[in-house]
């Protein structure tokens, strides 16, 4: 009768693990023939539905489209799932991108009113913008910056209509951003440790009891469009301009950015377009034989995607919009003896392409209904207009093909499974903190996120007992397997980080987690001793021996990243115990010779470099540091020497020991300002854009900073200014044969 009741209990298990486990099918579509020369003329949304190929199973629908929306680039959701567009209503309105920078961009509001999934009332949220770049809905504002602009606002509707009728300033910074409007920060995107992170500015904010705080990391990652995180807060960046689609994703940004050789499987940088794709700013080499796009160049707008209405097999990867090759791929992120690796999940295709050559994808998105969202700005130039000016390879394609007349649409499309329901729209604004802690281990990662933000924000710490007790509430096996749908670890997880954010870093609960089951809590105990490290406190050290010794890597890693923190020479003794171990091992070795630094400030480093300067030298010089650090360095990398490709491939010319930098200032700023194209001592990299639209000063600052690190003297102003008049007349880009006329 026993061994009878064991092979029901048996039965049962199996019958729940089948269910739990449903295979979903993952083949993929087959390619079509490639259509070298599609026509660019403009299709409905149902027709350009119909232009879409997607692995079998996986469905398009139409989330909404023109004239709801014009030229949209960025979508977020407030916590009843209301969402609010961005839209740059005056992005390359022509060939040369005439009245780009006019103040009549929106940010509009979509509901969905009977819950259908498609949005059926669209309103003016707020008018009158800067091309509007980022957004963050707060629990009842919405916080925006513009291009151009450091400033953050935020905008409130008090009544209830669907317009912003508040506006307030809640950080300023009175420098104006540099560079064209490519190069400008995004993200704003509310991180695990409950900072707010941007892309290119070393910048992060907290908002907390209706403040926000301001802190600077030097050494984090810089991406241009785009910026996305994990379960665990590690964040991935891109780089269009550096044709680099995934960096930064080994470790958190405030330990610095990391990007070993091999994070990209072999053959991961080709995509594998569906349609010809010649409007490519690298021209023919950029191209195959049939006329696709060989290398990644357009990333742009890169998702974890952490929903639960899709196969789980798709939870975790990271989908990569790629708007010049009209496709989107999807990348297995596979961890390898603690390595984070990207793989194409596809042999030689992608996720979602099409032929509509006005398909130009430009962010993916996890949404609350746990679906998969696509930014789609469709229209017929992507590239802003310092790439397409006249020399440039892409310009008469543009003109040819017609693509500069096909403005003024856009589309937002969510990708759902044919055997998958997506969830309805969410409600949580209004509800109280309590309510909000069920959420903490919602299967999709954007409630989990959602919950701790409106949490946190409410500064309620009557909850903070319930936080606790979902720390302490390690599940046993059975209770995981009949509540299938919550994870208890990655509950624990945000439950730690949300009393963190409420001001509660219990020094004995980290320690009673230092031991939890799961690695993930054990990690992220870890990280919260960093107050204590950092106070001077060494009563942890005991416990930090034994994780020394944990079978996780990951949990190895992370101690040894938060060890530099200490300065004690216990830190130290236990940092060399763990080298002594992982010597050879790549990634935790890393950390640990990084965390042995302590201090690794290279703006410390360069003030060092430079302290026999004159006063005027050592500003403009960390004047450039900061500029070249936000704007040139996605070509130029940080040490100066150029990007080097996965393949290893230099995206532009080194500026060390370079003739052009440490030679005549005149020429140098000439470059600057009007761009260079050609040949660079027999290598052609492209083009390197005009930077006109910047100040004298603000060439002759990064001028001198790029010339300090050759250990020449500075450039002033005036040189600049002479340049730009001597140049004034000039049309399109500078060549090296030119200059050398000059």
């Amino acid at each position: 009768m026993r061994f009878k009741n064991q092979l029901a209990l048996l039965s049962i298990l199996l019958v729940f693990f089948n269910c739990k486990n449903k295979e979903y099918s993952e083949k993929i579509y087959e390619k079509p023939e490639i259509v070298r020369e599609a026509s660019a003329r403009f299709l409905s949304p149902e027709e350009s539905m119909k232009t879409f190929y997607l692995p079998e199973g996986y469905e398009v629908e139409l989330v909404a489209s023109e004239p709801m929306v014009d030229e949209p680039i960025t979508i977020a959701w407030d916590g009843n799932g209301r969402m609010y567009v961005a839209e740059m209503n005056t992005y390359m309105q022509d060939v040369d991108g005439t009245g780009t920078n006019r103040s009549i961009s929106k940010i509009k509001l979509l509901e969905d009113l009977d819950g259908d999934g498609k949005m059926d009332k669209s309103t003016v949220f707020i008018d009158s913008l800067m091309l509007p770049r980022m957004i963050l809905p707060l629990e009842n504002e919405l916080i925006v910056n513009e291009t151009y602009s450091y400033d953050l606002w935020s905008y409130k509707d008090t009544n209830g209509d669907g317009v912003a009728d508040t506006k307030k300033r809640v950080y300023y910074n009175p420098e104006r951003r540099g560079g064209n409007l490519e190069h400008q920060q995004s993200g704003l995107i509310w991180n695990l440790d409950n900072w707010v992170y941007t892309t290119y500015n070393p910048m992060r904010f907290k908002f907390k009891k209706g403040e926000v705080i301001v802190d600077s990391l030097d050494n984090m990652p810089s991406g241009q469009w785009g910026l996305t995180q994990d379960d665990m807060g590690v964040m991935y960046y891109s780089s269009a301009g550096a044709e680099n689609p995934a960096y930064g994703f080994q470790q958190p940004a405030v330990y610095g950015d990391y990007n070993p050789k091999g994070r990209l499987s072999e053959g991961f940088m080709e995509p594998w377009p569906i349609v010809g794709t010649p409007d490519v700013q690298g021209g023919p080499k950029r191209l195959r034989e049939d006329n696709t796009l060989n290398y990644f160049t357009g990333v742009a707008g890169q998702e974890i995607f952490r929903g639960h209405r899709l196969p789980p097999s798709t939870y975790g990867d990271l989908f990569i919009p790629e708007p010049v090759g009209r496709l989107i791929r999807r990348a297995k992120v596979k961890v390898e003896d603690g390595k984070r690796v990207l793989y194409n999940a596809y042999d030689q295709a992608e996720f979602m392409a099409s032929t509509d050559l006005n398909f130009r994808p430009t962010q993916a998105k996890t949404g609350p209904d746990g679906a998969l969202y696509i930014v789609d700005m469709y229209r017929g130039i992507i590239q802003e207009s310092n790439w397409t000016k006249k020399g440039s390879a892409i310009r008469p394609v543009i003109v040819r093909k017609g693509l500069d007349k096909n403005i003024g649409k856009g589309r937002i499309y969510r990708i759902v499974h044919k055997d998958i329901k997506p969830d309805k729209k969410p409600n949580l604004i209004g509800k109280k903190a309590s309510e909000l802690l069920e959420y903490l281990g919602h299967p999709n990662g954007w409630y989990r996120n959602t919950a701790q933000k409106l949490i946190i924000l409410k500064d309620d710490l009557s909850v903070v007992p319930e936080l606790k007790a979902l720390v302490q509430n390690n599940q046993s096996f059975w209770d995981k397997w009949f509540n299938s749908d919550k994870d208890f670890g990655i509950e624990r997880v945000h439950a730690l980080w949300t009393l963190e954010g409420l001001g509660v870093v219990d020094k004995n609960l980290i320690k009673e987690k230092f031991t939890d089951k799961d690695p993930r809590v054990r990690a992220t105990a870890i990280r919260l001793s960093e107050n204590f490290l950092k106070a001077g406190d060494t009563d942890l050290f005991s416990d930090m021996n034994k994780l020394a010794q944990d079978a996780s890597i990951d949990v190895v890693k992370q101690l040894a990243l938060s060890l530099r923190y200490s300065k004690s020479e216990k830190a130290t003794a236990l940092l060399n115990t763990i080298h002594s171990k992982y010597e050879n091992h790549e990634i935790v070795s890393h950390a640990v010779t990084e965390s042995l630094k302590k201090d690794d400030s290279k703006l410390e480093q360069l003030k060092e470099r430079i302290s026999n300067r004159s006063l005027g030298d050592k500003k403009s010089i960390v004047k450039g540091y900061d500029a070249y650090n936000q704007l040139c360095i996605t070509c130029h990398g940080a040490d100066l020497k150029g990007v080097i490709t996965e393949e290893g491939s230099v995206i532009a010319p080194t500026l060390i020991g370079s003739p052009r930098v440490i030679g005549d200032k005149g020429v140098l700023s000439k470059i600057l300002l009007n761009g260079l194209i050609g040949p660079i001592d027999g290598k052609d990299y492209g083009i390197m854009m005009p930077l006109n639209t910047n100040s004298d000063a603000w060439i002759a600052d990064v001028l001198t900073y790029v010339r300090a690190m050759n250990d020449a003297d500075g450039v002033h102003k005036r040189v600049v200014s002479n340049a730009r008049k001597q140049s004034a007349d000039k049309e399109g880009y500078w060549t090296l044969e030119e200059l050398e006329k000059e």
